[in-house]
């Protein structure tokens, strides 16, 4: 269906799809005008749009209605950021592409067909002709249909292809469960079966506690080569599949992991140095992007700055000092909530124009570093994390 996974490093909603900041686009075709008309005026009453989506789509269809957690509180928000962040990129054919392929690919697990998807378009029109009552006419309507009809062709043709060499989830047994902190837990899985990712990038997990209620984690490893899988997951307040992962979870429990994805990824072909943000748990696929420059034998310089409120929160420090005094072209810069803002302490150093920048960490902390780089000439092509949606701004 139509939802768009948001990212945090710590209980991982999104994303989402990810990667670089997408380059400035020649201007809006003239559907893209229409379609970010419309939701500039939904936006306002974005629950109401999407609670009445979900109605329409569930009553005129009700055998989709078991395809969704049972809570909807977390998905309900999902549609609109899928929407907006298409809409926003709408001009830019390989962000969109790559962003909606990511969707249909990760949309096998939840057992979607290429079916389903002219009852979720039927839904949709049906949603925007209901509240977007000032600028829907005839030609909105027309190019809300182009729109939607590339949308879900893309992400069908995505899960096709991907049905054809991968699974559409695979099991993974809990092999070991280290609790660094009292909320904060290094688990390590074992799939089923060969499980191909690329350092940098997150997997989506299904625990036996919660059906059908997916979260995204960054692996904290490159590859290895015993097959296992490395995650650092924090409990948050509220959260369902954290709070399990780290209180619950033991050697021996199996849960469900759909296929990678994101695009923070190092690229070999060049010698770039690279520029890591990593804010507490965020330092997870920071490491794996350390391995993985070491493994390809790169000597490339990799300064990596690590934040947390405090030294005490900064668990895996110690990891990451080793890995400093392995490789002489890393630096590893600690920084807690005393030495100021992550962005800031990070700019005080440089210049980082000439780098790759990485970023991860929550929201907050990606957002502030995203702006505090631009701000200092790193190019928005070289500007890497995984919140595309979340940091698409509202169309207007």
């Amino acid at each position: 269906m139509m939802d768009a996974p948001t990212t945090t490093t710590d209980e991982r909603d999104s994303p989402a799809a990810g990667g670089k900041e997408p380059p400035i686009s020649q201007g809006p075709s003239a559907d893209a005008v229409l379609v970010r008309r419309t939701l500039v005026e939904i936006a306002p009453v974005a629950d109401r749009v999407t609670s009445y989506f979900y109605a329409l789509l569930f009553t005129r269809h009700p055998g989709l209605r078991e395809m969704f957690p049972a809570a909807m509180d977390t998905q309900r928000d999902r549609l609109l950021k899928a929407l907006l962040t298409a809409a926003e990129h709408l001009d830019d054919t390989p962000v969109l592409t790559a962003y909606l392929e990511n969707l249909g690919r990760g949309h096998r697990k939840y057992g979607t067909q290429a079916a389903h998807y002219p009852a979720v378009g039927e839904a949709l029109i049906g949603a925007l002709v209901r509240y977007a009552e000032k600028s829907w006419d005839e030609e909105t309507e027309a190019a809300w249909v182009r729109t939607y009809t590339t949308i879900s062709q893309i992400m069908i043709d995505a899960a096709a292809e991907n049905e054809r060499t991968e699974p559409a989830w695979w099991q993974a047994e809990v092999v070991s469960h280290d609790l660094r902190t009292p909320d904060i837990a290094v688990v390590t899985l074992r799939p089923d079966q060969p499980y191909p990712f690329l350092a940098g990038q997150y997997t989506t997990l299904e625990t036996p506690w919660w059906p059908r209620i997916w979260r995204h984690y960054s692996f904290a490893s490159a590859p290895r080569p015993d097959g296992l899988l490395s995650l650092h997951v924090k409990a948050v307040p509220a959260g369902w599949v954290s709070n399990a992962l780290v209180h619950r979870a033991r050697p021996g429990d199996v849960l469900r992991l759909g296929p990678p994805a994101g695009s923070m990824t190092v690229d070999h072909s060049t010698d770039t140095g690279l520029l890591c943000m990593g804010g507490g748990t965020g330092i997870a696929p920071i490491k794996a992007l350390v391995e993985d420059v070491a493994e390809h034998g790169d000597r490339r310089p990799v300064d990596v700055f690590y934040g947390a409120r405090s030294g005490h929160d900064l668990y895996d420090i110690d990891t990451m000092l080793r890995l400093q005094k392995t490789f002489p072209w890393l630096s590893v810069h600690p920084v807690t909530e005393e030495q100021g803002r992550l962005p800031d302490a990070v700019c005080r150093y440089g210049p980082w124009n000439e780098r790759d920048a990485y970023l991860s960490g929550p929201l907050d902390m990606v957002r502030q570093g995203v702006d505090a780089l631009r701000g200092a000439g790193v190019p928005s092509d070289r500007i890497r994390h995984d919140f595309l949606a979340e940091l698409t701004p509202a169309a207007g």
